[in-house]
């Protein structure tokens, strides 16, 4: 096996370990990351800043949706810090994920396993790039890192990637945390 065969899986493999890690403490002891995180946040909220940002730039590698964060993030940190914390973890994990998913070959190994309908997608994205990331990455009922895999294995133009993911997300987060904030906001009262 060749040395950079090894690599990618020795990476695949760390990968799905932390998948797995993370959906058994997101469905089977989610109680004991968030009492730990809220330790952590409590005894230094720059701590709790640098951990949080952590977690929301790693996030897209585990699949679990931004949302949750948010709503994390909405008890434990003020509206703006907060929304820039997000945007920051949503960037940096679409980056992450983009090239992750090129670096892997997943490109190859789809369109072995699937030419005829990546040729339909890579010719549509094609032709609507930004429109199509701006409402995905917008719309609430789609993962947003399904399509940075997406994007990353077909190879989209970066740029016009990112922007319409930033777009999407900043849009949607800013209502989340907005709307987060009025709901605590009216549960304190």
């Amino acid at each position: 096996m060749k040395s950079k065969n090894k690599i990618k899986y020795s990476i695949i493999s760390v990968w799905v370990v932390f998948i797995l890690g993370s959906l058994y403490f997101y469905f089977f002891d989610n109680n004991f990351l968030s009492s730990k995180f809220e330790s952590i946040s409590g005894s230094s909220i720059i701590l709790g800043y640098i951990i949080f940002l952590i977690a929301g730039c790693l996030r897209g590698f585990t699949l679990i949706p931004v949302t949750y964060f948010i709503f994390a993030g909405v008890l434990l940190f003020p509206f703006w810090p907060l929304y820039m914390m997000i945007l920051i973890g949503v960037f940096a994990s679409s980056i992450c994920v983009y090239y992750f998913s090129h670096y892997l070959d997943f490109d190859s190994y789809f369109e072995k396993k699937y030419p005829k309908q990546i040729e339909k997608i890579k010719d549509v994205l094609k032709r609507h790039e930004l429109p199509i990331v701006i409402f995905w990455s917008f719309a609430p009922f789609l993962p947003t890192d399904l399509i940075c895999y997406v994007c990353g294995t077909l190879k989209i133009d970066v740029r016009k990637f990112i922007l319409g993911v930033m777009i999407g997300e900043g849009v949607s987060c800013l209502g989340y945390v907005f709307i987060g904030k009025q709901i605590l906001n009216v549960i304190k009262m």
